[in-house]
C-alpha cells in the first residue's frame, strides 16, 4: 500500500471502531476539505452509507457557496443532517480577543446538541499538523462532564487500542484524520475525485485556504486554481495553513482556551 492507501485504512478502522464502541454517535460536518474527506472515508467504510447522523453546528455566517454545497451533497448522499444554531457572541467570554469570542459560539452551539442528542460519541476532522494545539490530541479523546478537555490526563494509545471511558457526562471525540496533513488531504481528494467547495481555488489571484466564517476568515494570495496546482502550492510554500483565520494572528493561548473549553 502507498502512504494514502495506509492512512485511508487507519482512518476507516478508527471510524469502525467508533461505530462499534460508542452509541449515540455523530459526524461533525464543517462543509471544508477535512470533513467533506471524512464524509467520503465514513461512505468507504461503510458500503457507501453513513450509518450515523451527520451534524452542522451553524454560526450562520457561512458563505453562500458553503451552505449551497451542504443541501446538495446532504441529498447526494442522503445524510442523515441534523443542524444546531449557536448564541449570540455577546454571550460568550469578554476575555477572549474579538475572533476568538466569535468562534467561542460554535464550542456553546456544540455543547447543546451533545446534550440533546445525549451523544456518546462526536467524530470530528482536525489534524495534528494544523495547529499547535491540535498536535496534543489523542485519537479517541475525552471530554469531561462540563465538555472539558483534559490536555495533561490523556489515554495512552498503544497498537491502535483506543480507550473508551463511560463514566456519566463524558464523550469521547473521535479524530480519523488526526495523522493526515494537509497535503495528504489533497493528494486524496486528487486520486479519488471528492466535491468540495470552489472558494478554494483561486480567482483573481485570490483563494481560501482554510475556511470558516465570513468574518473572520480571509483569502490568500494564490494562483492555484486546479487541485494539481494546490499540491503543487502546498509543496513549496512555508505559509500556515490557517494564516487567514483571523483567530489565529491574536494570542497565543485564544486557540487552545477554546479547545480546553470543548471547542472543534
Amino acid at each position: 500500500m502507498d502512504h494514502l492507501d495506509q492512512l485511508e485504512a487507519q482512518s476507516v478502522f478508527i471510524l469502525r471502531e467508533a461505530h462499534r464502541k460508542l452509541k449515540p454517535l455523530a459526524m461533525l460536518w464543517s462543509l471544508g476539505k477535512d470533513s467533506n474527506v471524512m464524509l467520503w472515508l465514513a461512505r468507504k467504510a461503510f458500503l457507501g452509507r453513513v450509518p450515523f447522523p451527520v451534524m452542522h453546528v451553524d454560526t450562520e455566517k457561512k458563505f453562500p457557496e458553503m451552505y449551497k454545497f451542504r443541501d446538495e451533497y446532504t441529498k447526494k448522499w442522503n445524510l442523515d443532517l441534523q443542524l444546531g444554531y449557536c448564541p449570540p457572541v455577546e454571550e460568550m467570554d469578554p476575555t477572549l480577543p474579538p475572533a476568538a469570542r466569535s468562534a467561542a459560539r460554535k464550542t456553546s452551539g456544540l455543547a447543546a446538541m451533545i446534550e440533546k442528542h445525549k451523544l456518546q460519541g462526536v467524530i470530528a476532522g482536525i489534524r495534528r499538523d494544523e495547529q499547535g494545539t491540535r498536535a496534543k490530541e489523542r485519537v479517541f479523546s475525552p471530554r469531561g462532564a462540563s465538555h472539558k478537555w483534559d490536555i495533561r490526563n490523556q489515554p495512552p494509545e498503544f497498537w491502535d487500542q483506543y480507550a473508551t471511558p463511560h463514566e456519566d457526562g463524558v464523550h469521547i471525540r473521535v479524530h480519523p484524520l488526526l495523522a493526515w496533513r494537509e497535503i495528504d488531504i489533497w493528494r486524496y481528494i486528487e486520486r479519488e475525485g471528492i466535491p468540495i467547495v470552489d472558494l478554494y481555488f483561486s480567482k483573481n489571484g485570490k483563494r481560501y485556504r482554510s475556511l470558516g466564517d465570513q468574518d473572520i476568515t480571509s483569502p490568500i494570495n494564490s494562483e492555484a486554481s486546479t487541485l494539481a496546482e494546490i499540491i503543487t502550492e502546498l509543496e513549496t510554500t512555508r505559509t500556515s495553513e490557517r494564516a487567514g483565520r483571523a483567530m489565529d494572528h491574536e494570542s497565543e493561548d485564544a486557540f487552545e482556551r477554546l479547545r480546553v473549553a470543548g471547542y472543534l
